[in-house]
């Protein structure tokens, strides 16, 4: 009979126990982990990106090239603008390093007597464009043979002033007929031999001269 009751205790005691146990886990509340902090999104503008500008490539300065020798003579390119004094005109002149009388081109040319001396007047005449007539002293008479043939003819040579550039000197020019040819005026060695030096590989150089009255 006590056998009994130990028994019937110890299930009791062992029931409340267990009871107790299982009261205490339902109370107890569940326990989370604490919450991780957010971290704040601030929202900063994004300012558009822009391009570069554009940078224009610069233009190179343009060379200039000088009219003049270091020791002061002018240069001359192969092809020049001359002025004759007394006309209201400027002519395209062709500066030839072969030729040692300079040529113009006359019309209309009559020989005539003032003072004993033989005397001359023409016109220059090319691309349709005509001077007023000039009156010239005849300095000499130079003979010139044809290519194509072997007669020599007889021309003559009067000195005129001529403006090229800053210079302006006296020089010989054989009056011929030109109007065949480009270049109503040729420039030869007699005109720039010892003032000036050419440059074959520039043109008009000097620039066009105002014609003066």
């Amino acid at each position: 009979m006590k056998s009994t009751w130990k028994i019937i205790i110890v299930f009791i005691v062992s029931s409340t126990l267990f009871a107790c146990a299982n009261t205490q886990k339902a109370s107890a509340p569940d326990k989370k982990p604490p919450p991780k902090p957010v971290d704040k999104v601030v929202n900063t503008p994004v300012k558009p990106q822009t391009k570069p500008a554009e940078q224009k490539p610069s233009k190179p300065k343009p060379v200039v090239k000088p009219k003049k020798t270091s020791d002061g003579k002018t240069i001359l390119g192969s092809k020049e603008w001359v002025h004759i004094p007394g006309m209201e005109m400027n002519f395209k002149a062709r500066v030839d390093t072969g030729a040692t009388t300079s040529s113009i081109s006359a019309l209309d040319i009559v020989l005539f007597e003032r003072d004993g001396k033989d005397w001359v007047k023409f016109t220059i005449v090319h691309d349709s464009v005509r001077s007023k007539e000039m009156s010239l002293p005849v300095e000499r008479w130079a003979k010139v043979r044809q290519a194509n043939s072997d007669k020599e003819d007889k021309r003559p040579v009067v000195i005129s002033w001529v403006e090229l550039g800053g210079l302006r000197e006296k020089t010989e020019f054989t009056l011929t007929d030109r109007t065949h040819l480009e270049y109503p005026v040729i420039l030869g060695r007699n005109f720039f031999k010892d003032i000036a030096i050419v440059d074959v590989g520039r043109e008009y150089v000097q620039g066009k001269p105002k014609p003066k009255s």
